[in-house]
């Protein structure tokens, strides 16, 4: 089934309209802080109508995996483009669509057909957003203005991240993310750490020393974390290439540790945080499917700053494979350090209700080692599933290489050879780089890493990337004919 329907639908879609000329590296950059400038007014104005939240480790990684920040015209942020990409690639995965990349028409389609599903999911999800009490609002004689702004602020982030792809120096997902994460070290560096190191050095005694150095250990693994992601960016293995007409030109075919990057994390977090929101609608299920309710998500009303209540998941399976833990265990520094926090740990339980009735109750330690083995689970998933569909397995790269007339040193020059060669790396990178993001992720948010594991290991990603991309965009610069040869 291919999508010729969307030739009549996409012309009433506002797009962005492409520059004219090919912009130079200054201009993107340019334009890339100037789009910045407007995503960080929209993220520090708030929602009319809505009251202050309290943060929670649910709402923090939603911030960051999302871009957004709660309570804000932008809270619903980046996560209606990563759903709808998403559902597509599950779509165009199963069939229902056959969609050729290579094929101008077909590309466009997929676009706007992408485009159009997300801003349909941001209308919903804002609407979703307000009414399950994510977002706490005031009254519900609000509702409805509460929904028309997020609503608003979800659909300007769509057009900022196409403003971005077509006139920034890398996608608007990407730097939202960054900046966000970016402004969460710097910010909880200031607010959480300086004050607590101010309050061990006014105590000062015998363990002055050892309360500090206990006092900035988020601060120690975001630098750690920060350090183990770079090193593994920089991990490749690499196959020798030569060109077939050109005797002495040859190259090299790096295969890197993190071949899909950060994205595995990224969308098996996107899934774990929107079941978080989604099944918030079912916390007040009564009668019959009451136990079955509670099973899947329990939640439990915690006050918020205002001094109302808002819903918190403190159990069900849900609970055992997000990152949630209920206040004030969010982080080590939110009890008082990492000796309270694992002492939690070990001794607290959640509850698991089950759906025949009666209730079971679950370790926290347990809960950890749940939400650690399933986020692993699903980046292997989504890590191989991302390959296939983006064109990086093997059988793409032999056909490109191939088409391009590069071959590799002591084989014949036949795709099914160096697709059974390229077999040999890619799949066990993949699920080795999958599983590598998805550990350090984990460890990072348990031990309260400030920016969270994720926010860090994103940046990280992003900031690569980046640098590759700015790199290659200066050689263009420099070498003008480049871009008529990859064209």
């Amino acid at each position: 089934m291919a999508m010729e329907f969307m030739d009549k639908i996409s012309r009433f879609i506002p797009a962005i309209k492409p520059p004219s000329k090919p912009l130079s590296l200054r201009e993107k950059i340019y334009w890339t802080g100037a789009i910045l400038a407007v995503y960080f007014v929209l993220y520090n104005v708030n929602a009319y109508g809505v009251s202050n939240t309290t943060s929670t480790s649910t709402l923090q990684l939603v911030s960051i995996i999302f871009a957004a920040k709660i309570g804000s015209i932008i809270t619903v942020g980046i996560g209606p483009i990563v759903l709808a990409s998403i559902l597509l690639q599950f779509i165009s995965g199963s069939g229902l669509f056959k969609i050729d990349m290579e094929n101008p028409a077909e590309k466009a389609r997929y676009q706007a057909f992408q485009k159009l599903l997300s801003i349909v999911i941001a209308l919903v999800e804002s609407f979703a957003y307000a009414i399950s009490g994510f977002v706490p609002v005031i009254s519900t004689a609000f509702i409805g203005i509460v929904v028309l702004q997020l609503a608003i602020g979800a659909i300007a982030i769509i057009f900022l991240d196409e403003m971005m792809s077509k006139y920034g120096v890398t996608s608007g997902i990407n730097m939202f993310i960054a900046s966000g994460v970016s402004y969460a070290i710097i910010a909880g560096t200031i607010e959480i750490l300086l004050p607590e190191a101010g309050a061990v050095l006014s105590a000062g005694g015998a363990a002055a020393i050892s309360n500090m150095v206990l006092v900035f250990a988020p601060l120690f693994f975001s630098i750690l974390i920060f350090a183990v992601s770079i090193y593994a960016y920089e991990t490749k293995v690499e196959l020798p290439l030569s060109f077939e007409q050109l005797r002495g030109v040859g190259g090299r075919l790096p295969i890197p540790f993190l071949y899909v990057s950060v994205l595995p994390v990224i969308l098996a977090s996107a899934l774990e945080l929107s079941l978080t929101v989604w099944f918030r609608f079912i916390a007040n299920v009564t009668g019959t499917f009451a136990n079955l309710a509670k099973f899947i998500a329990y939640y439990q009303p915690v006050g918020t700053a205002s001094g109302g209540t808002t819903l918190q998941l403190t159990g069900g399976i849900t609970y055992l494979i997000s990152p949630t833990f209920p206040l004030p265990y969010a982080a080590p520094l939110g009890i008082g350090g990492y000796g309270p926090y694992i002492q939690y740990l070990l001794t607290s339980t959640s509850s698991l209700f089950l759906p025949w009735g009666g209730v079971m109750l679950i370790p926290e330690w347990v809960h950890a080692i749940v939400y650690v083995v399933v986020l692993i689970i699903l980046c292997i998933i989504f890590g191989k599933f991302w390959v296939e569909m983006s064109g990086q397995g093997a059988k793409n790269i032999a056909e490109q290489l191939g088409s391009m007339g590069w071959q590799i040193p002591g084989f014949r020059r036949d795709p099914r050879i160096v697709e059974s060669l390229l077999n040999k790396y890619i799949p066990t990178v993949t699920v080795l780089g999958s599983i590598f993001v998805g550990l350090l992720a984990a460890l990072a948010t348990l031990t309260g890493a400030v920016g969270t594991g994720m926010g860090i290991l994103l940046t990280v990603g992003i900031i690569y990337m980046l640098y590759q991309q700015l790199e290659q965009e200066r050689l263009y610069d420099t070498y003008p004919i480049l871009n008529k040869i990859a064209k």
